[in-house]
């Protein structure tokens, strides 16, 4: 790894969240419950771990009782130049279904495309790319 990575606590949505994301970004999804750790601190079926990796990966698991659910205020997930201008747009799309669009992704005064967008979990996105010359 050679960077941070976001590890996000759901409200016991975990498993549709990253099931969500894998749809959106493809890749590989592991999940591993409560019960595989054995844990006792939440439902057996909860997710304890669970891991996206691909082109974009992602961590999270189902907060237990004593933990706080993910709330990001004033920061954006970044996509920007991360792939391919029309796979950025369909990840945009996919990540609207059910959110909020922000901003459009479309080309801006500067010259580059980019747009923002709150998806249904909550998190929001800031997907763009420089012009092809």
């Amino acid at each position: 790894m050679t960077a941070p990575q976001l590890y996000l606590s759901f409200p016991g949505t975990a498993r549709e969240a990253l099931g969500f994301y894998a749809g959106v970004f493809g890749g590989e999804l592991t999940l591993h419950s409560y019960e595989d750790f054995s844990r006792t601190d939440g439902p057996a079926d909860a997710v304890a771990h669970g891991v996206l990796t691909g082109v974009v990966a992602l961590y999270g698991a189902d907060a237990a009782a004593d933990q706080m659910p993910v709330r990001i205020e004033g920061a954006m997930l970044s996509l920007l130049g991360t792939a391919e201008p029309q796979i950025l747009h369909e990840w945009f799309d996919k990540l609207a279904d059910g959110g909020r669009i922000v901003d459009p992704l479309a080309k801006k005064p500067w010259g580059a495309s980019d747009g923002q967008v709150i998806d249904r979990y909550g998190l929001h996105w800031l997907i763009g790319y420089e012009p092809t010359p």
